[in-house]
């Protein structure tokens, strides 16, 4: 009985273990965040508070769509090497200090290097720079109360496109 027990409980981790190691995951890593063009919530350039609220929000969002786009056994490692954020703070406008002015030529955009491997082996790999020009004209974007709105959309739709068969 004893046996039985010990083989049955060894079964059922092997299994689980099996399940994790297969399960699709998503690392992030920020390479050299102070060099980072725009990724302050607060003003234009760096700012290591504002930062870093923004990098652990951006990290866990892609962490997320790692859950709803990658399938089972896929992994994707994502080196951000440069943020700019959508919009700019104009220090020039009274009484606007703390507003990020959103124009046609403040698009936001990504710099980074990814990997995206299926059971250990590479399937696709590049140094892209994620973008969206026409972000102002977005459905959705008027309402929301989400600062990164403009950078999840744009990385929601990177996503989708690279794991599309």
């Amino acid at each position: 009985m004893r046996l039985a027990l010990t083989f049955a409980t060894l079964v059922m981790l092997a299994l689980n273990s099996m399940a994790y190691a297969a399960s699709p995951s998503v690392q992030v890593n920020f390479i050299q965040p102070e060099k980072f063009r725009d990724a302050s919530l607060r003003s234009n350039g760096y700012e290591r508070g504002a930062d870093e609220q923004v990098m652990k929000a951006l990290r866990s969002y892609l962490e997320s769509l790692g859950t709803r786009y990658l399938t089972a056994g896929q992994t994707l490692r994502i080196d951000i090497r440069d943020i700019d954020l959508a919009g700019r703070y104009e220090p020039w406008q009274t009484n606007a200090n703390s507003v990020r002015f959103m124009r046609d030529i403040t698009w936001p955009s990504i710099d980074l290097h990814y990997t995206l491997q299926q059971q250990g082996q590479i399937v696709k790999q590049a140094d892209v720079r994620v973008d969206d020009k026409f972000y102002l004209q977005r459905p959705g974007r008027v309402g929301t109360s989400d600062q990164l709105y403009s950078e999840k959309a744009m990385l929601n739709d990177w996503f989708r496109n690279l794991v599309k068969p």
